[in-house]
Parts: C-alpha cells; sequence; structure tokens
C-alpha cells in the first residue's frame, strides 16, 4: 500500500511540474495585450491638432513627446503616456515641456480618455485659447497640471468638480508686455473647489487674477501640504489658521500688495519649510516663535510692512535662503544671524538697521548671495571677505562705504555680479577687477572715482554683460577700435556724466548691445555707424550737446524700444518714420529741444508706443488725427509749444489713455466731448495756460468714470519692460532705476518736482487753471472720488463752490482761487481730512471761515482777496453783526504776478541709472501728507539724478 501510494504522489508530482512548466512557457510567449484602439486614436487625434514648436517651451531639457507617437506602435509604450497595467486603459499624460503650440478647445479628443487619473501639460503654449469647460469630465484625476501653457480667460466652474484632485496647479503664464494675468478665477469657483476637493494636497494658482480675499475655508483642507497663490490681486485679512494647517510645508503668497495679516505663534509641531509672503502688506513684528519651525530652509518676506527686532533665527539651522529686505526691522543685524552655517542667500537691504562692523559675515563661509543695500555702512571693505570664496552675488549699494574699491577683490573668483553703486568709494577702479572671469555685471555707479580708465579694459572681461560707471568723477578713455571688442557679450552700457565727449569706439563692434545710457555728457552729434546698432533697445543720450537734425536713420534701430533725446539743442523737425517704421518704439522723449515744425501725421496701426513726450519745443499746428492709431498710447506730454488747436476730445476714444498733458500751448474753444468720447482709463488731465473758455461741461466731466475710483486694487500702475523679463531678472542684484512718470508743482515761483509716482498709488489730477472758463463749478466733480488734486483757478467762474466737493474723501489738493466765486465757503470741506493745500483766494466768498479740522492750519493768503469773508467763529454773530472782516496781509504786486495759483508741469525724471529697463505707469496711493507742508517753500532742480 505504502508503495502504491508513494507512486501515486510521485506521478502526481511530475504531472504537477509538467502543468506548471507549459502554463509558464505559454504566458512568456503570449503578447501583451495593446492599448485600446479608442484611446489610441484620441491621442493621436489629439497630436494633429497641434505644431511642434520649440520656443514653446522654456525648459531647457524640453524635447517633443509627441514626435514618435504613430498607429503602429502601442500606444501604452509611447513616450509621456502611461496605461494600467491590468486594463491596459491610459490612466497618466505627462505632456509637459514637449513643444506643443495650438489651441485647444471642448472637441480635443483628450476629453475620451475618462479613465485619466494624471494629466500634466505644463510648460507648452496653446495659443491664449480657453481651458475647455470639458475639463470637469476627467472625474477620476488625481493630479492636474496646466500650469505655463499659455491659457488664457476665466478657469471654467467645472474644475471644481474634480472631487478626486490631489494636486492642482493651474498657474499662469508671466507675460512681462502684459498689465494683467492671461488666467482669472472666480471666488465662486474657488470655493467649489475647496469644498469638494477636500482630499488636495497641492493647490498652485500663480499669476491667476482672483481679486478677493482668501476663503476661510482653505482651514478645512488639512491634508494641504502646499499652497501658492502668487500675484493673484488677494486683498483683506489673511485667515491666520492656515499658518497651522497640520501638514502645511509650503505657503508662498507673494506679489499680493493689498494682502494684509500678520504672523501668528507657530507651533513646535509645524513642518513649514517655506514661507514666501514679498511684496505683500502683511505687518507687526516677526514672532519669537518662528524659532519653532526647525524645519525652515527658505524665508521670503521683502517689501512687505514688516517692523521691530527681528528675534534669534538661532534654532533655524536648516536655513538656506533669507531674504527680508525692504521692510522697517530695526536693531543690530548681527544679533540674529548666528549659526546659520548652511545660509547661502542673505538679503537684507533697506530696513534700518543698525551695525558697527559687518565682519561677522566672514563667518558664513557659504554665502552665495549677499546683499547689504542701505544698512548704513560707514566703513571699509573689510578685508576678511576674502574668505568668502563662494560669494556670486554681492551688492553694498547705497551705504556709506569709504575707502577704495580693494584690491584684493580678485580673490573672489566667483562673483558674478557686483554693485557698490551709491557709496562714498574713492580712487581709482583697480586693475585687479578686470581678473574677475565670471563678472557678468559690475556697477560702481554714484561714487567719486576719479582718474583716467580706458574702456577697452572691459573687454578683457568674456561674460561680463552690463556696466554701469555713471555719476562719477571718472574720465572715460574710449581708446583704438580694439580687436576682441566683436567678442564681448555686453549687452548694457551705464556711461552718464563719464566727461564723454563722443561715443566710445568699442561701441561699433558690440554685437550683443542692446541698451546705452549716456545722459550728462558732451556729446555733439552720432556716429554714422550708430545707425547700424539694429539690435539696440533702448538708447538714451539726454543733457547732451547734440545738435543739428535728428537723422532719420535712426528709424534704421528696428529694434529700438526706448528713445531718450531730451534736454539738447536738437532742430528741425520730428522725424515721421518714428511713428511709421519703428514698430517696436513704446517710449518716444523728446522733450528740451529746439523742435520746430507740425506733430508727426504718420502713426500707423502697427505702432507699440505707449509714451510720447514732446513737450518744451516748438511745435506748431494741430494734433494729428493720426495719434488714434497707437491704441496702446497710455501717456502724451506736448505742453510748453505752440500748439493751435481745439480740445482733441477724439483722444478720449484711445482705450488706455491715463496722462493727458497740453497745458501752455494755445488750445481754444470748449472742452465738451461727444459721448462716445469717455477717456476711459483718465487719470490726470492738465489742459492749464491755454485759451480754453465756455462752461465746465457737466456730461463730460462724468464720463471720467475712471477717476471715481479710490480703492488701491483699483489703480494698479503697469510697467512696460524695454528688456524681456529674462534679462531683466538676470540683473535682479541691480538696483535698476526706472523711466517713470514725475510732475511737478509751481507756486509762487516754487517748484516741488515728485520723482517717485509710484509711491502715490491713488494720484488722480485736474488741472484746468490759467484758462476762460466760466460759469458754474459743475456739481458732478464731487463724483470723481478719487481726486488728489484739483485745480480749478484763475478763470472767470462763478456761483458758488459746490458741497458735493465734501464727497472727495481722497483731496489734498483744492485751489479755486483768482475767480469770481461767490457764497459761503461749503462746511462740508471740513470733512476732507486729507486737504493739505487750500487755495480761495481773490474771489467774491463771504461768511465765516470754517475753524474746525485742519482749516485752523491754512494760512491766511489762502483766503485774502474776498473782502466779506470774516474770521469769527460764531456764524450767527458773522451773518448779524457782520463778525470780524479778513484782513489779509499785504501783498506785493510781484507776489500776484508770479501766481498764486498751482500749475502742474509734467516730466519725466530719470532715476537712477537704470532709465530705459521700465516704464512706470504709476497711477494710483495718495500724496505723503508731509509733502504739501512745504509745498511753497521747497524748490527741487529738474532732471536731477536721482538714484534709487
Amino acid at each position: 500500500m505504502m508503495d502504491w501510494s508513494f507512486a501515486l504522489s510521485k506521478n502526481f508530482l511530475f504531472l504537477y511540474s509538467l502543468f506548471s512548466f507549459t502554463v509558464t512557457n505559454c504566458l512568456l510567449f503570449v503578447s501583451p495585450t495593446k492599448c485600446h484602439e479608442h484611446e489610441s486614436r484620441a491621442l493621436l487625434q489629439f497630436k494633429e491638432r497641434f505644431v511642434i514648436n520649440k520656443s514653446s517651451s522654456y525648459n531647457p531639457f524640453s524635447y517633443p513627446k509627441m514626435a514618435s507617437w504613430n498607429a503602429t506602435s502601442d500606444c501604452c509604450s509611447w513616450d509621456g503616456i502611461e496605461c494600467d497595467e491590468h486594463t491596459n486603459l491610459v490612466i497618466n499624460i505627462d505632456l509637459s515641456s514637449s513643444h506643443i503650440y495650438g489651441t485647444m478647445d471642448a472637441n480635443s479628443t483628450l476629453f475620451r480618455l475618462k479613465h485619466l487619473q494624471s494629466l500634466d501639460l505644463a510648460d507648452n503654449h496653446f495659443n491664449y485659447s480657453q481651458i475647455p469647460s470639458r475639463i470637469g469630465e476627467l472625474s477620476q484625476l488625481r493630479y492636474l497640471n496646466l500650469s505655463r501653457t499659455y491659457f488664457s480667460g476665466e478657469i471654467p466652474q467645472q474644475v471644481s468638480h474634480l472631487s478626486k484632485l490631489l494636486s492642482l496647479d493651474l498657474s499662469g503664464a508671466f507675460v512681462s508686455l502684459l498689465p494683467v494675468n492671461l488666467l482669472s478665477l472666480k471666488i465662486s469657483t474657488l470655493r467649489s473647489l475647496i469644498q469638494n476637493s477636500t482630499d488636495l494636497e497641492v493647490f498652485r494658482v500663480n499669476y491667476v487674477t482672483i481679486s478677493s480675499s482668501v476663503p476661510h475655508t482653505f482651514t478645512n483642507l488639512t491634508s494641504l501640504q502646499q499652497v501658492s497663490l502668487y500675484h493673484c490681486e488677494l486683498y483683506g485679512e489673511f485667515p491666520p489658521g492656515i499658518f497651522h494647517l497640520p501638514n502645511l510645508r509650503y505657503l508662498n503668497l507673494g506679489k499680493n500688495q493689498n494682502l494684509i495679516g500678520k504672523f501668528p505663534d507657530f507651533h513646535s509641531s509645524a513642518q513649514i519649510t517655506t514661507l514666501e509672503l514679498d511684496s505683500t502688506s502683511f505687518y507687526g513684528t516677526l514672532p519669537a516663535s518662528i524659532g519653532n519651525l526647525n524645519s525652515l530652509n527658505w524665508l521670503s518676506i521683502a517689501y512687505s510692512n514688516f517692523s521691530g527686532s527681528v528675534p534669534s533665527f538661532r534654532n533655524l539651522t536648516q536655513l538656506t535662503f533669507v531674504d527680508i529686505a525692504g521692510n522697517k526691522f530695526k536693531g543690530d543685524i548681527s544679533s540674529f544671524l548666528q549659526n546659520l552655517t548652511k545660509l547661502s542667500t542673505l538679503r537684507i537691504g533697506f530696513n534700518e538697521f543698525t551695525t558697527e562692523t559687518i565682519s561677522w559675515i566672514c563667518k558664513l563661509s557659504g554665502i552665495n548671495d549677499l546683499r547689504l543695500e542701505f544698512v548704513n555702512i560707514d566703513h571699509e571693505i573689510p578685508f576678511c571677505f576674502t574668505n568668502l570664496t563662494q560669494l556670486s552675488i554681492l551688492s553694498l549699494y547705497q551705504n556709506n562705504l569709504s575707502g577704495q574699491i580693494p584690491t584684493w577683490i580678485m580673490n573672489l573668483t566667483n562673483l558674478a555680479s557686483m554693485n557698490l553703486g551709491e557709496n562714498n568709494l574713492r580712487g581709482e577702479i583697480p586693475n585687479s577687477l578686470f581678473e574677475l572671469e565670471n563678472l557678468e555685471t559690475v556697477s560702481v555707479m554714484s561714487n567719486l572715482l576719479e582718474g583716467e580708465l580706458e574702456l577697452n579694459k572691459f573687454l578683457k572681461l568674456k561674460v561680463l554683460v552690463l556696466v554701469e560707471l555713471c555719476f562719477n568723477k571718472l574720465s572715460l578713455i574710449s581708446g583704438k577700435n580694439p580687436s576682441n571688442a566683436s567678442l564681448s557679450k555686453i549687452q548694457g552700457l551705464g556711461l552718464g556724466l563719464s566727461n564723454l565727449s563722443e561715443f566710445p569706439h568699442f561701441i561699433r563692434d558690440l554685437t550683443e548691445l542692446l541698451y546705452i545710457y549716456m545722459p550728462y555728457n558732451n556729446v555733439s552729434s552720432f556716429p554714422s555707424w550708430m545707425w547700424r546698432k539694429t539690435s539696440l533697445r533702448s538708447l538714451i543720450v539726454s543733457h547732451n550737446s547734440l545738435i543739428g537734425k535728428i537723422d532719420p536713420q535712426i528709424c534704421n534701430l528696428n529694434s529700438l524700444m526706448l528713445l531718450d533725446l531730451s534736454f539738447n539743442n536738437l532742430s528741425g523737425t520730428v522725424p515721421s518714420c518714428l511713428g511709421s517704421s519703428s514698430k517696436l518704439l513704446q517710449i518716444l522723449v523728446l522733450k528740451g529741444n529746439n523742435l520746430t515744425g507740425p506733430f508727426p501725421e504718420t502713426y500707423t496701426k502697427t505702432s507699440d508706443l505707449r509714451m510720447i513726450d514732446l513737450s518744451n519745443n516748438n511745435l506748431q499746428g494741430q494734433l494729428p488725427r493720426a495719434l488714434l492709431n497707437i491704441r496702446m498710447l497710455e501717456y502724451i506730454d506736448v505742453s510748453y509749444n505752440q500748439i493751435n488747436d481745439s480740445f482733441p476730445c477724439w483722444l478720449g476714444t484711445l482705450p488706455e489713455l491715463k496722462v493727458v498733458a497740453l497745458h501752455h500751448n494755445h488750445l481754444f474753444g470748449s472742452i465738451g466731448c461727444p459721448a462716445s468720447c469717455t477717456f476711459p482709463k483718465l487719470h490726470i488731465i492738465d489742459l492749464s495756460h491755454n485759451q480754453l473758455s465756455g462752461s465746465l461741461p457737466s456730461k463730460t466731466i462724468q464720463n471720467w468714470k475712471s477717476m471715481e475710483a479710490s480703492n488701491e486694487s483699483q489703480l494698479q500702475y503697469q510697467y512696460i519692460t524695454v528688456f524681456d523679463y529674462q534679462m531683466l531678472a538676470r540683473f535682479s542684484v541691480l538696483k535698476y532705476g526706472s523711466y517713470r512718470y514725475s510732475f511737478a508743482l509751481c507756486n509762487k515761483g516754487t517748484t516741488l518736482v515728485y520723482e517717485n509716482l509710484q509711491e502715490f498709488y491713488n494720484l488722480i489730477v485736474i488741472n484746468l487753471s490759467s484758462n476762460k472758463f466760466s460759469g458754474e463749478i459743475p456739481n458732478v466733480i464731487g463724483d470723481l472720488t478719487g481726486l488728489v488734486l484739483l485745480n480749478l483757478s484763475n478763470n472767470m467762474l462763478s456761483g458758488n463752490i459746490p458741497s458735493s466737493l465734501g464727497k472727495l474723501s481722497n483731496l489734498e489738493t483744492l485751489d479755486v482761487s483768482l475767480n469770481t466765486l461767490s457764497g459761503k465757503i461749503p462746511l462740508q470741506l471740513q470733512e476732507l481730512t486729507f486737504l493739505s493745500h487750500f487755495n480761495v483766494s481773490f474771489n467774491n466768498l463771504s461768511g465765516p471761515i470754517p475753524q474746525n479740522m485742519q482749516f485752523a492750519t491754512f494760512p491766511d493768503s489762502s483766503f485774502e482777496g474776498n473782502q466779506e469773508l470774516c474770521v469769527n467763529p460764531s456764524v450767527n454773530k458773522c451773518e448779524e453783526d457782520g463778525g470780524l472782516p479778513f484782513v489779509p496781509p499785504s501783498t506785493s504786486d510781484d507776489d500776484i504776478n508770479s501766481g498764486i495759483f498751482i500749475e502742474l508741469d509734467w516730466k519725466v525724471v530719470l532715476i537712477g541709472y537704470g532709465g530705459g529697463l521700465l516704464v512706470g505707469l504709476a497711477l494710483g496711493s495718495s500724496f505723503n501728507r508731509e509733502i504739501f507742508a512745504w509745498l511753497k517753500r521747497v524748490c527741487f532742480v529738474e532732471w536731477e539724478p536721482i538714484n534709487l
């Protein structure tokens, strides 16, 4: 029996082994099931809708993943495609950085792939099409990345239907030439998304306009690890509970200037590694509990409203990046920067720190990026900096550094960018500087450097792209034409105030040159080779001795975006080609010359001009209707000319026009305009010193709706970038200046120039002074609640001062002097709490002068020339008994002739050296409350170079 059992068992094992062997071999030789035909077909049809364009992706390692897709191969093996191993259904698509270009709509076959769990289309170009609403049909999605895809418009509400999402990135593409984000997100969609996608771990919507406060319901998403809301136009109070989300590691709220909040006390259990709150309105002190964030390696809170002392970072041993620049921090710098051995980036400039020495920095041997601007360093650069061998970026801009540029600077062999501008450095530029082979940018502007300097020396630095030498006592020697100039990578030259009488010869052979800045020299003409520099984007040769006519060959510079030849001795007419041939030109400044003839009439619809300043010349005739072709025009100044024309109502059809300065010309007639000429974005209009007449038209003024805004979020200024964003970002260590709008207020011969207009976000101005307007002041002016300055002085206006002016809650200057106004000063004007300058002198006003609030601070000259005004605070007594008549101080004829009215003189002032990188259309915050207090006493000289 035992033998039989053994034999049976043996046979069974043999048969089992044979079966297993057979099955295994069968499985090895059976081909795997291919992906489903309908999904393969859908993917190929998706591919056919697009073209491959390498410039559509920024990733330097990108490649066209769809290029290898074809109908003869299994789609599960295609690049960027992953299928489920059991069902062979497509579940993951990764086409990020795939050079895809084209539009995507609701008919896209991509939406047939119902089992998709992950979709990544980041870093492609979908040609500004909208995100299709059918995205909500991909209900199985857990991972969705549409960042930097050049979609535009409103993010569809259907995104909130994706309830299984763990990671969502809809960040828009940053387009430097556009004033607004490409994408927007309704707050209702955001709230629905938060409510439905309760398992979200990653939420990124950078460069998406939300224009709302941050919903408190974010605090319900306890799985959140990353939240990025950079540049979303958020406002209001940030929910502090978000800081306490148990899994939060990354929080980015940067570039939301109206978002306010304070840091809470941080728990010791917090896992936060990154905090980015730069350029917000967060305020208060840094809590000592920030030391509990043991995992923190990145802290960026620059240019916000933090203040007080900085607590010790001793426990934050993982910190590699610290940027707290541009706040109001005080105290000793070294007190909080201890034990930070991993620190590679330290930016603490533009605060109120004090320091006796900066030698403590030498202990930070791994530092790579060091920026200590405006920290009151008043001694020499310490020798121990030679230990900072990893240093790549060094900015000691705007301190009180003394001594010389050290010869040992050559030991910092990794130095790529050095900014020593705005100090008190003396002596010559050492030859050792030219041994820094990795140097890309160097700025020594606005020091006391002297001696002769051969510009050709900079050609030794093979990777140098920008040189700033302006505003020193240097004598620059251009030298002969060097043989190696054509190999140089120099793109920007700052040679202002450098004793130059000609353009340096080596410029001729700089093949990559984009930017020339040479104001305040003694150059009298352009060399003929200049007109062959077709790559030039910015040419600034203001305040020189240029004579003769503007050579029409200047229009050969067809890449030019900024041209400033102001304050020279140029004559003749403005070349007509500047309006037609130069299609990229955005900024044209020819003010302060002797140009004659008519205004150019050749502007075409291809013109990209944003700013025209031809003021302070002798131009005659009328403004040409061809200006209507410049649809992006934002600023026009032709003041101080001989323009003989009626008011150009037709300018009111330009959709972007913000500033109209036509003062000191020969304009005549009424300013009443048709209903279609609304000036939709007008913020500043100056028509003073003309011969305009008639009444102030209520309907026209009523159309200036953009002046009704008082919310800062409605008045954000814009930037026109003259260099592309990538180039500008490379030079972010340098405090470039900006080409910005500014203006001067003149009163009794005194001029005050405001250079930094973008510090005054809510600037809205009407100046109609010194004309022949008659009739009453329209009540509708009181509806323009954003007004900061209203000047109607020196006209023939009559009637009462409207009580509606009391609604102008942002008003800081009101001047209605030198008219024939009658009646009382409205008591409602006492409600204007920001009113700093008030003038009703030389009218026929009567009754009591208000004594409440700021009225008690106005000088007597504000009320003189009104015989029936009285100063008795008792209204009844003043009316019944005549009160005490107002007796003005004696006024000489000279005082009257010099002008008691305020005139606006709009100016373009060059801030710092950069002069041409940016144009700030700062239209928007109110004047500094203290400025008007010394308005009549302080005089600034026009075009003084002020360095940032």
